[in-house]
Protein backbone atom coordinates (compact mmCIF):
# COMPACT_ATOMS: atom_id res chain seq x y z
CA UNK A 1 0.00 0.00 0.00
CA UNK A 2 2.80 2.41 0.87
CA UNK A 3 4.96 1.28 -1.98
CA UNK A 4 5.99 3.75 -4.63
CA UNK A 5 4.91 1.36 -7.36
CA UNK A 6 1.31 2.47 -7.84
CA UNK A 7 0.31 -0.60 -9.80
CA UNK A 8 1.08 -2.94 -6.91
CA UNK A 9 -1.69 -1.27 -4.90
CA UNK A 10 -4.27 -2.43 -7.45
CA UNK A 11 -3.26 -6.04 -7.96
CA UNK A 12 -6.68 -7.65 -8.41
CA UNK A 13 -5.48 -10.85 -6.78
CA UNK A 14 -4.33 -9.08 -3.64
CA UNK A 15 -6.20 -9.22 -0.34
CA UNK A 16 -6.25 -5.42 -0.15
CA UNK A 17 -7.92 -5.06 -3.54
CA UNK A 18 -10.58 -7.67 -2.74
CA UNK A 19 -11.39 -6.05 0.61
CA UNK A 20 -11.33 -2.45 -0.62
CA UNK A 21 -15.10 -1.84 -0.31
CA UNK A 22 -15.22 -3.29 3.20
CA UNK A 23 -12.24 -1.08 4.04
CA UNK A 24 -14.14 1.91 2.65
CA UNK A 25 -17.13 1.09 4.86
CA UNK A 26 -14.77 0.85 7.85
CA UNK A 27 -13.18 4.23 7.05
CA UNK A 28 -16.60 5.78 6.45
CA UNK A 29 -17.85 4.45 9.83
CA UNK A 30 -15.12 6.10 11.87
CA UNK A 31 -15.15 9.29 9.77
CA UNK A 32 -18.91 9.55 10.15
CA UNK A 33 -18.64 9.12 13.93
CA UNK A 34 -15.78 11.64 14.20
CA UNK A 35 -17.67 14.25 12.17
CA UNK A 36 -20.90 13.41 13.99
CA UNK A 37 -19.28 14.20 17.33
CA UNK A 38 -18.60 17.74 16.18
CA UNK A 39 -22.35 18.42 16.15
CA UNK A 40 -24.16 15.66 18.07
CA UNK A 41 -23.85 17.52 21.38
CA UNK A 42 -25.61 20.64 20.04
CA UNK A 43 -29.12 19.42 20.81
CA UNK A 44 -27.94 18.22 24.24
CA UNK A 45 -26.41 21.53 25.30
CA UNK A 46 -29.48 22.81 27.20
CA UNK A 47 -29.70 19.53 29.18
CA UNK A 48 -25.95 19.42 29.81
CA UNK A 49 -25.98 23.07 30.92
CA UNK A 50 -28.69 22.32 33.50
CA UNK A 51 -27.18 19.08 34.82
CA UNK A 52 -23.62 20.44 35.03
CA UNK A 53 -24.86 23.77 36.48
CA UNK A 54 -23.07 26.02 34.00
CA UNK A 55 -24.21 28.75 31.63
CA UNK A 56 -24.87 28.24 27.93
CA UNK A 57 -21.77 30.28 27.09
CA UNK A 58 -19.64 27.89 29.19
CA UNK A 59 -21.21 24.66 27.90
CA UNK A 60 -20.37 25.67 24.31
CA UNK A 61 -16.75 24.77 25.11
CA UNK A 62 -17.89 21.14 24.78
CA UNK A 63 -18.47 21.87 21.07
CA UNK A 64 -15.69 24.34 20.31
CA UNK A 65 -12.91 22.49 22.20
CA UNK A 66 -13.53 19.43 20.02
CA UNK A 67 -13.40 21.37 16.77
CA UNK A 68 -10.43 23.53 17.80
CA UNK A 69 -8.37 20.48 18.81
CA UNK A 70 -9.02 18.84 15.44
CA UNK A 71 -8.09 21.97 13.50
CA UNK A 72 -4.93 22.49 15.57
CA UNK A 73 -3.57 18.94 15.11
CA UNK A 74 -4.80 17.66 11.74
CA UNK A 75 -1.80 18.85 9.72
CA UNK A 76 0.54 17.16 12.19
CA UNK A 77 -1.19 13.80 11.78
CA UNK A 78 -1.31 14.20 8.00
CA UNK A 79 2.45 14.69 7.95
CA UNK A 80 3.01 11.79 10.37
CA UNK A 81 0.92 9.58 8.08
CA UNK A 82 3.28 10.30 5.20
CA UNK A 83 6.29 9.62 7.42
CA UNK A 84 5.38 6.47 9.39
CA UNK A 85 2.33 5.12 7.53
CA UNK A 86 -1.26 6.24 7.18
CA UNK A 87 -2.74 3.00 8.53
CA UNK A 88 -0.64 3.22 11.72
CA UNK A 89 -1.77 6.78 12.41
CA UNK A 90 -5.38 5.96 11.49
CA UNK A 91 -5.38 2.99 13.90
CA UNK A 92 -3.92 5.15 16.68
CA UNK A 93 -6.65 7.71 16.05
CA UNK A 94 -9.41 5.10 16.36
CA UNK A 95 -8.06 3.95 19.75
CA UNK A 96 -7.72 7.49 21.10
CA UNK A 97 -11.16 8.54 19.81
CA UNK A 98 -12.79 5.52 21.46
CA UNK A 99 -10.98 6.15 24.76
CA UNK A 100 -11.98 9.81 24.72
CA UNK A 101 -15.61 8.86 24.04
CA UNK A 102 -15.58 6.50 27.02
CA UNK A 103 -14.19 9.23 29.30
CA UNK A 104 -16.83 11.71 28.07
CA UNK A 105 -19.59 9.34 29.15
CA UNK A 106 -18.34 9.01 32.75
CA UNK A 107 -17.97 12.54 34.11
CA UNK A 108 -20.11 15.11 35.89
CA UNK A 109 -17.57 17.94 35.63
CA UNK A 110 -17.40 20.43 32.74
CA UNK A 111 -13.61 20.67 33.07
CA UNK A 112 -13.09 16.90 32.85
CA UNK A 113 -15.63 16.68 30.02
CA UNK A 114 -13.76 19.30 27.96
CA UNK A 115 -10.44 17.47 28.56
CA UNK A 116 -12.05 14.20 27.46
CA UNK A 117 -13.45 15.95 24.36
CA UNK A 118 -9.94 17.15 23.48
CA UNK A 119 -8.61 13.57 23.76
CA UNK A 120 -11.51 12.43 21.59
CA UNK A 121 -10.78 15.20 19.07
CA UNK A 122 -7.08 14.37 18.77
CA UNK A 123 -8.07 10.80 17.88
CA UNK A 124 -10.62 12.06 15.36
CA UNK A 125 -7.97 14.32 13.85
CA UNK A 126 -5.58 11.39 13.30
CA UNK A 127 -8.29 9.49 11.38
CA UNK A 128 -9.49 12.49 9.34
CA UNK A 129 -5.96 13.41 8.29
CA UNK A 130 -5.34 9.99 6.72
CA UNK A 131 -8.71 8.61 5.57
CA UNK A 132 -8.54 10.11 2.07
CA UNK A 133 -4.90 9.09 1.69
CA UNK A 134 -5.72 5.45 2.53
CA UNK A 135 -8.62 5.43 0.07
CA UNK A 136 -6.36 6.88 -2.61
CA UNK A 137 -3.86 4.03 -2.16
CA UNK A 138 -6.44 1.25 -1.88
CA UNK A 139 -8.69 2.15 -4.82
CA UNK A 140 -7.64 2.14 -8.49
CA UNK A 141 -7.99 5.46 -10.38
CA UNK A 142 -11.25 4.43 -12.11
CA UNK A 143 -12.96 3.85 -8.71
CA UNK A 144 -11.21 6.49 -6.63
CA UNK A 145 -13.62 9.33 -7.40
CA UNK A 146 -16.63 7.27 -6.37
CA UNK A 147 -14.92 6.20 -3.13
CA UNK A 148 -13.84 9.74 -2.23
CA UNK A 149 -17.29 11.03 -3.11
CA UNK A 150 -18.85 8.48 -0.75
CA UNK A 151 -16.53 9.62 2.02
CA UNK A 152 -17.41 13.27 1.35
CA UNK A 153 -21.12 12.55 1.50
CA UNK A 154 -20.79 10.86 4.89
CA UNK A 155 -18.72 13.75 6.23
CA UNK A 156 -21.59 16.12 5.43
CA UNK A 157 -24.12 13.58 6.76
CA UNK A 158 -22.15 13.30 10.00
CA UNK A 159 -22.21 17.06 10.47
CA UNK A 160 -25.97 17.25 9.89
CA UNK A 161 -27.11 13.99 11.54
CA UNK A 162 -25.58 14.90 14.90
CA UNK A 163 -28.36 17.11 16.33
CA UNK A 164 -31.31 14.84 15.44
CA UNK A 165 -29.50 11.70 16.57
CA UNK A 166 -28.48 13.48 19.77
CA UNK A 167 -32.10 14.46 20.38
CA UNK A 168 -33.25 10.85 19.91
CA UNK A 169 -30.61 9.49 22.29
CA UNK A 170 -31.43 12.09 24.95
CA UNK A 171 -35.16 11.37 24.72
CA UNK A 172 -34.52 7.64 25.25
CA UNK A 173 -31.55 7.72 27.66
CA UNK A 174 -29.37 10.61 28.92
CA UNK A 175 -26.78 12.93 27.38
CA UNK A 176 -23.86 10.66 28.42
CA UNK A 177 -24.95 8.08 25.85
CA UNK A 178 -24.28 10.42 22.92
CA UNK A 179 -20.61 9.73 23.69
CA UNK A 180 -20.85 6.12 24.88
CA UNK A 181 -22.48 5.04 21.58
CA UNK A 182 -19.05 5.56 19.95
CA UNK A 183 -17.36 2.90 22.09
CA UNK A 184 -18.77 -0.28 20.48
CA UNK A 185 -18.36 1.28 17.02
CA UNK A 186 -14.71 2.09 17.82
CA UNK A 187 -14.04 -1.47 18.98
CA UNK A 188 -15.59 -2.97 15.82
CA UNK A 189 -13.61 -0.60 13.58
CA UNK A 190 -10.35 -1.42 15.38
CA UNK A 191 -10.90 -5.16 14.87
CA UNK A 192 -11.66 -4.62 11.16
CA UNK A 193 -8.49 -2.55 10.74
CA UNK A 194 -6.36 -5.32 12.25
CA UNK A 195 -8.07 -8.01 10.13
CA UNK A 196 -8.41 -6.25 6.76
CA UNK A 197 -6.08 -3.27 6.42
CA UNK A 198 -2.62 -3.78 4.92
CA UNK A 199 0.35 -3.57 7.26
CA UNK A 200 2.14 -0.26 6.88
CA UNK A 201 5.94 -0.49 6.73
CA UNK A 202 6.59 3.14 5.81
CA UNK A 203 9.48 4.78 7.64
CA UNK A 204 10.88 7.70 5.68
CA UNK A 205 14.08 9.54 6.51
CA UNK A 206 12.19 12.79 7.08
CA UNK A 207 11.58 14.98 10.08
CA UNK A 208 8.42 16.54 11.41
CA UNK A 209 8.33 20.33 11.25
CA UNK A 210 7.86 20.73 15.01
CA UNK A 211 8.40 24.50 15.00
CA UNK A 212 5.82 24.98 12.26
CA UNK A 213 3.41 22.65 14.07
CA UNK A 214 3.83 24.62 17.31
CA UNK A 215 3.23 27.96 15.57
CA UNK A 216 0.12 26.67 13.80
CA UNK A 217 -1.31 25.20 17.02
CA UNK A 218 -0.73 28.47 18.90
CA UNK A 219 -2.39 30.45 16.09
CA UNK A 220 -5.51 28.23 15.98
CA UNK A 221 -5.99 27.86 19.74
CA UNK A 222 -5.39 31.59 20.43
CA UNK A 223 -7.79 32.71 17.71
CA UNK A 224 -10.78 30.56 18.58
CA UNK A 225 -10.26 30.66 22.34
CA UNK A 226 -10.40 34.47 22.05
CA UNK A 227 -13.52 34.35 19.84
CA UNK A 228 -15.39 32.06 22.26
CA UNK A 229 -14.18 33.48 25.58
CA UNK A 230 -14.59 37.04 24.32
CA UNK A 231 -18.36 36.53 24.29
CA UNK A 232 -18.35 36.50 28.10
CA UNK A 233 -15.60 38.97 29.01
CA UNK A 234 -15.82 41.35 26.04
CA UNK A 235 -13.46 41.80 23.11
CA UNK A 236 -11.93 44.97 24.55
CA UNK A 237 -10.49 42.86 27.37
CA UNK A 238 -6.64 43.05 27.32
CA UNK A 239 -6.36 39.24 27.41
CA UNK A 240 -8.64 38.88 24.39
CA UNK A 241 -6.75 41.54 22.45
CA UNK A 242 -3.48 39.81 23.34
CA UNK A 243 -4.84 36.45 22.17
CA UNK A 244 -5.85 37.88 18.79
CA UNK A 245 -2.43 39.52 18.38
CA UNK A 246 -0.66 36.26 19.32
CA UNK A 247 -2.80 34.39 16.78
CA UNK A 248 -2.01 36.77 13.92
CA UNK A 249 1.72 36.91 14.70
CA UNK A 250 1.93 33.11 15.09
CA UNK A 251 0.14 32.49 11.79
CA UNK A 252 2.39 34.92 9.87
CA UNK A 253 5.43 33.28 11.44
CA UNK A 254 4.02 29.85 10.49
CA UNK A 255 3.67 30.91 6.83
CA UNK A 256 7.24 32.28 6.78
CA UNK A 257 8.60 29.07 8.30
CA UNK A 258 6.67 26.89 5.83
CA UNK A 259 7.93 28.87 2.83
CA UNK A 260 11.54 28.31 3.89
CA UNK A 261 11.23 24.73 5.12
CA UNK A 262 12.46 21.86 2.93
CA UNK A 263 10.00 19.51 4.63
CA UNK A 264 7.03 21.78 5.41
CA UNK A 265 4.02 20.80 7.46
CA UNK A 266 1.79 22.48 4.86
CA UNK A 267 2.67 22.55 1.15
CA UNK A 268 1.78 26.15 0.28
CA UNK A 269 2.52 25.64 -3.42
CA UNK A 270 -0.82 23.85 -3.79
CA UNK A 271 -2.63 27.15 -3.29
CA UNK A 272 -1.02 28.43 -6.48
CA UNK A 273 -3.73 26.46 -8.29
CA UNK A 274 -6.70 28.86 -8.34
CA UNK A 275 -9.21 26.04 -8.92
CA UNK A 276 -7.98 24.24 -5.80
CA UNK A 277 -7.99 27.43 -3.73
CA UNK A 278 -11.51 28.47 -4.77
CA UNK A 279 -12.84 24.96 -4.10
CA UNK A 280 -11.28 25.01 -0.63
CA UNK A 281 -12.72 28.45 0.16
CA UNK A 282 -16.16 27.35 -1.02
CA UNK A 283 -15.95 24.29 1.23
CA UNK A 284 -15.16 26.54 4.18
CA UNK A 285 -18.11 28.82 3.33
CA UNK A 286 -20.45 25.82 3.19
CA UNK A 287 -19.36 24.40 6.55
CA UNK A 288 -19.50 27.81 8.24
CA UNK A 289 -23.15 27.99 7.17
CA UNK A 290 -23.89 24.36 8.21
CA UNK A 291 -22.36 24.84 11.66
CA UNK A 292 -24.09 28.17 12.20
CA UNK A 293 -27.41 26.49 11.43
CA UNK A 294 -26.70 23.41 13.56
CA UNK A 295 -25.84 25.42 16.68
CA UNK A 296 -28.95 27.65 16.42
CA UNK A 297 -31.77 25.33 15.33
CA UNK A 298 -31.84 23.14 18.49
CA UNK A 299 -32.38 26.25 20.65
CA UNK A 300 -35.03 27.53 18.26
CA UNK A 301 -36.96 24.27 18.47
CA UNK A 302 -36.55 23.70 22.23
CA UNK A 303 -36.59 27.23 23.64
CA UNK A 304 -38.53 29.39 21.16
CA UNK A 305 -41.01 26.67 20.10
CA UNK A 306 -41.01 24.78 23.46
CA UNK A 307 -40.33 21.37 21.89
CA UNK A 308 -38.94 18.39 23.82
CA UNK A 309 -35.40 17.24 22.85
CA UNK A 310 -36.94 14.17 21.18
CA UNK A 311 -39.34 16.21 19.06
CA UNK A 312 -36.59 18.71 18.22
CA UNK A 313 -34.44 15.77 17.13
CA UNK A 314 -37.16 14.60 14.74
CA UNK A 315 -37.29 18.04 13.11
CA UNK A 316 -33.49 18.09 12.89
CA UNK A 317 -33.71 14.81 10.92
CA UNK A 318 -35.10 16.71 7.92
CA UNK A 319 -31.67 17.90 6.77
CA UNK A 320 -29.81 14.54 6.86
CA UNK A 321 -32.74 12.75 5.17
CA UNK A 322 -32.75 15.28 2.32
CA UNK A 323 -28.96 15.18 2.14
CA UNK A 324 -28.86 11.37 1.95
CA UNK A 325 -31.16 11.51 -1.10
CA UNK A 326 -29.66 14.52 -2.89
CA UNK A 327 -25.92 13.95 -2.30
CA UNK A 328 -25.58 10.59 -4.14
CA UNK A 329 -27.66 11.90 -7.06
CA UNK A 330 -25.51 15.04 -7.14
CA UNK A 331 -22.36 12.91 -7.25
CA UNK A 332 -23.79 10.89 -10.14
CA UNK A 333 -24.78 14.06 -12.04
CA UNK A 334 -21.34 15.60 -11.57
CA UNK A 335 -19.91 12.80 -13.74
CA UNK A 336 -22.45 13.71 -16.45
CA UNK A 337 -22.51 17.52 -16.49
CA UNK A 338 -19.45 18.49 -14.45
CA UNK A 339 -18.97 19.59 -10.86
CA UNK A 340 -18.73 23.37 -11.33
CA UNK A 341 -22.36 24.02 -12.23
CA UNK A 342 -23.62 21.78 -9.39
CA UNK A 343 -21.48 23.51 -6.75
CA UNK A 344 -22.78 26.88 -7.97
CA UNK A 345 -26.43 25.79 -7.88
CA UNK A 346 -25.89 24.14 -4.50
CA UNK A 347 -24.59 27.32 -2.91
CA UNK A 348 -27.39 29.35 -4.51
CA UNK A 349 -30.05 27.01 -3.06
CA UNK A 350 -28.29 27.06 0.32
CA UNK A 351 -28.30 30.87 0.31
CA UNK A 352 -32.02 31.00 -0.51
CA UNK A 353 -32.84 28.45 2.20
CA UNK A 354 -30.82 30.34 4.82
CA UNK A 355 -32.51 33.63 3.93
CA UNK A 356 -35.92 31.95 4.20
CA UNK A 357 -35.09 30.51 7.64
CA UNK A 358 -34.02 33.99 8.79
CA UNK A 359 -37.69 35.06 8.46
CA UNK A 360 -38.97 32.42 10.94
CA UNK A 361 -40.22 33.26 14.44
CA UNK A 362 -41.87 31.51 17.42
CA UNK A 363 -45.26 31.64 15.67
CA UNK A 364 -44.14 30.15 12.33
CA UNK A 365 -46.10 27.26 10.82
CA UNK A 366 -44.40 23.87 11.20
CA UNK A 367 -44.80 23.01 7.49
CA UNK A 368 -43.19 26.31 6.51
CA UNK A 369 -40.26 25.59 8.84
CA UNK A 370 -39.76 22.15 7.26
CA UNK A 371 -40.03 23.56 3.72
CA UNK A 372 -37.36 26.19 4.38
CA UNK A 373 -35.01 23.60 5.94
CA UNK A 374 -35.56 21.34 2.90
CA UNK A 375 -34.54 24.13 0.51
CA UNK A 376 -31.36 24.76 2.50
CA UNK A 377 -30.57 21.03 2.67
CA UNK A 378 -31.08 20.48 -1.07
CA UNK A 379 -28.48 23.16 -1.69
CA UNK A 380 -26.03 21.57 0.72
CA UNK A 381 -26.58 18.12 -0.80
CA UNK A 382 -25.99 19.46 -4.31
CA UNK A 383 -22.73 21.13 -3.24
CA UNK A 384 -20.79 18.71 -1.02
CA UNK A 385 -19.89 15.72 -3.22
CA UNK A 386 -19.06 17.66 -6.42
CA UNK A 387 -16.92 20.16 -4.52
CA UNK A 388 -15.06 17.37 -2.73
CA UNK A 389 -14.33 15.76 -6.10
CA UNK A 390 -13.13 19.12 -7.47
CA UNK A 391 -10.69 19.56 -4.59
CA UNK A 392 -9.18 16.12 -5.14
CA UNK A 393 -9.11 16.37 -8.94
CA UNK A 394 -7.15 19.64 -9.05
CA UNK A 395 -3.93 18.13 -7.68
CA UNK A 396 -1.57 15.46 -9.06
CA UNK A 397 -1.86 11.90 -7.73
CA UNK A 398 1.20 12.14 -5.49
CA UNK A 399 -0.41 15.06 -3.61
CA UNK A 400 -3.84 13.51 -3.03
CA UNK A 401 -3.05 12.73 0.60
CA UNK A 402 -1.90 16.30 1.28
CA UNK A 403 -5.01 17.66 -0.46
CA UNK A 404 -7.19 15.44 1.71
CA UNK A 405 -5.58 16.79 4.90
CA UNK A 406 -6.04 20.39 3.77
CA UNK A 407 -9.65 19.65 2.82
CA UNK A 408 -10.32 18.16 6.27
CA UNK A 409 -8.53 21.06 7.98
CA UNK A 410 -10.58 23.67 6.14
CA UNK A 411 -13.78 21.76 6.85
CA UNK A 412 -13.09 21.79 10.59
CA UNK A 413 -11.94 25.41 10.55
CA UNK A 414 -15.26 26.24 8.89
CA UNK A 415 -17.16 24.35 11.59
CA UNK A 416 -15.27 26.18 14.38
CA UNK A 417 -15.86 29.54 12.71
CA UNK A 418 -19.52 28.77 12.07
CA UNK A 419 -20.18 27.71 15.67
CA UNK A 420 -18.22 30.60 17.20
CA UNK A 421 -19.47 33.36 14.93
CA UNK A 422 -23.09 32.17 15.14
CA UNK A 423 -23.12 32.37 18.95
CA UNK A 424 -21.23 35.67 18.84
CA UNK A 425 -23.79 37.25 16.50
CA UNK A 426 -26.71 35.65 18.36
CA UNK A 427 -25.78 37.03 21.80
CA UNK A 428 -24.70 40.39 20.39
CA UNK A 429 -28.02 40.95 18.63
CA UNK A 430 -30.01 39.56 21.56
CA UNK A 431 -28.21 41.97 23.90
CA UNK A 432 -29.05 44.86 21.61
CA UNK A 433 -32.72 43.83 21.48
CA UNK A 434 -33.21 43.34 25.22
CA UNK A 435 -31.13 46.36 26.29
CA UNK A 436 -28.51 44.59 28.42
CA UNK A 437 -25.75 42.01 27.87
CA UNK A 438 -26.92 38.39 27.69
CA UNK A 439 -25.13 35.10 27.03
CA UNK A 440 -28.13 32.81 27.42
CA UNK A 441 -31.75 32.40 26.36
CA UNK A 442 -33.95 35.11 27.90
CA UNK A 443 -36.86 33.30 29.57
CA UNK A 444 -40.28 34.41 28.34
CA UNK A 445 -38.83 36.47 25.48
CA UNK A 446 -38.80 34.32 22.31
CA UNK A 447 -38.86 37.54 20.27
CA UNK A 448 -35.39 38.36 21.58
CA UNK A 449 -34.06 34.98 20.44
CA UNK A 450 -35.83 35.32 17.07
CA UNK A 451 -34.14 38.68 16.52
CA UNK A 452 -30.67 37.20 17.12
CA UNK A 453 -31.43 34.05 15.11
CA UNK A 454 -32.54 36.12 12.11
CA UNK A 455 -29.19 37.91 12.02
CA UNK A 456 -27.27 34.63 12.31
CA UNK A 457 -29.05 33.16 9.27
CA UNK A 458 -28.62 36.36 7.28
CA UNK A 459 -24.88 36.17 8.03
CA UNK A 460 -24.76 32.50 6.96
CA UNK A 461 -26.62 33.36 3.75
CA UNK A 462 -24.11 36.10 2.92
CA UNK A 463 -21.25 33.63 3.41
CA UNK A 464 -22.92 31.20 0.98
CA UNK A 465 -23.58 33.99 -1.52
CA UNK A 466 -19.88 34.90 -1.47
CA UNK A 467 -19.09 31.22 -2.09
CA UNK A 468 -21.59 31.14 -4.97
CA UNK A 469 -19.95 34.21 -6.54
CA UNK A 470 -16.52 32.57 -6.28
CA UNK A 471 -17.94 29.41 -7.87
CA UNK A 472 -19.54 31.46 -10.66
CA UNK A 473 -16.15 33.07 -11.31
CA UNK A 474 -14.54 29.61 -11.38
CA UNK A 475 -17.20 28.33 -13.79
CA UNK A 476 -16.81 31.37 -16.06
CA UNK A 477 -13.02 31.00 -16.24
CA UNK A 478 -13.29 27.27 -16.89
CA UNK A 479 -15.69 27.75 -19.80
CA UNK A 480 -13.67 30.63 -21.20
CA UNK A 481 -10.49 28.51 -21.16
CA UNK A 482 -12.35 25.68 -22.91
CA UNK A 483 -13.53 28.03 -25.66
CA UNK A 484 -9.98 29.37 -26.04
CA UNK A 485 -8.65 25.88 -26.73
CA UNK A 486 -11.22 25.15 -29.43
Amino acid sequence: METQNDNNSYNKDSKTYKNRWIMLITIVMVTFMATLDGSIVNVALPNMSDELHVSMAEIEWVVTSFLIAIAATILIFGRLGDMIGKVKVFKFGVVLFTLGSLLCGFTDSLTILVIARIIQAIGASATMANNQGIITHVFPPNERGRALGTLGSFVALGAMTGPPLGGLIISLFSWEYIFLVNVPVGIIVFILIIKLFPKSNTSREESLDLFGALLFTIAIVSLFAAIVHGQRVGYNNPLMISAFVISVVSFIAFLLVEMKSKEPLLDLSMFGNSLFTISILCAMASFIAISASNIILPFYFQDALNMTPGKAGLFMMVSPIVLSVVAPFSGYMSDKIGSEILTFLGLVFSSIGLLLISTLNHKSNVLIIILFIVVMSIGNGMFQSPNNSLVMSTVPKYKLGIAGSINALVRNLGMVLGTSLATLILYNRMSEKVGYRVVDYVKGRPDVFNYGMSHVYQFAAVICIIGALMTAFRLYNHRRSKRATL
